[in-house]
């Protein structure tokens, strides 16, 4: 399966949060790859990957940071592919400096951001971008949608049968 989505993180204490969004992909059999490429350790590999990205096959780019986060800037920065940032929680601010490095982009070079730590999220939105042309993912994301409408009607049910402390206290 040719890889369609580029999932880059800064360091690979990052794979936890970004394997999340691999979970995603493998789930929606789409074509991924992981990389760890950074903006200041190894800036020359991480622009040309970005330059090179889409005439390699990519049609978006996930990628998450901690700390001072500029991976996601500086990727956009060389390509038109979207680009969604992952701010990733780190020790001394919980991930808010990620996350307003990632979301605070000059105009021209938007960075499409999720939560903290919203590896999901990303891959989500990922495959929404590409369902816009891929009938099958568009499908697929609607019978997601679905199941988790029908997940939340059974612990409704649940819920109410139970009463919420027997609820808590089983859940």
């Amino acid at each position: 399966m040719k890889p369609q989505i580029a999932i880059i993180m800064g360091s690979d204490s990052d794979l936890p949060v970004m394997a999340k969004a691999a979970e995603v992909l493998t789930e929606f059999a789409v074509g991924f790859s992981i990389k760890i490429l950074s903006a200041h350790r190894t800036p020359d590999e991480t622009l040309e990957f970005s330059k090179t990205a889409q005439e390699n096959g990519y049609k978006v780019i996930i990628a998450g940071a901690g700390m001072a986060a500029h991976l996601p800037g500086v990727l956009a920065s060389q390509t038109v592919l979207p680009v969604i940032g992952v701010p990733i929680s780190g020790k001394a601010l919980d991930g808010e400096d990620a996350l307003f490095s990632i979301v605070q982009m000059p105009p021209g070079i938007p960075v499409a951001t999720v939560a903290i730590n919203g590896g999901k999220n990303a891959a989500v939105l990922a495959l929404q971008i590409l369902a816009l042309t891929e009938p099958r993912l568009n499908e697929a994301l609607k019978n997601e949608r679905t199941k988790m409408k029908k997940n939340l009607a059974e612990k409704n049910k649940r819920l109410a049968e139970l009463g919420y402390q027997k609820y808590v206290a089983k859940y």
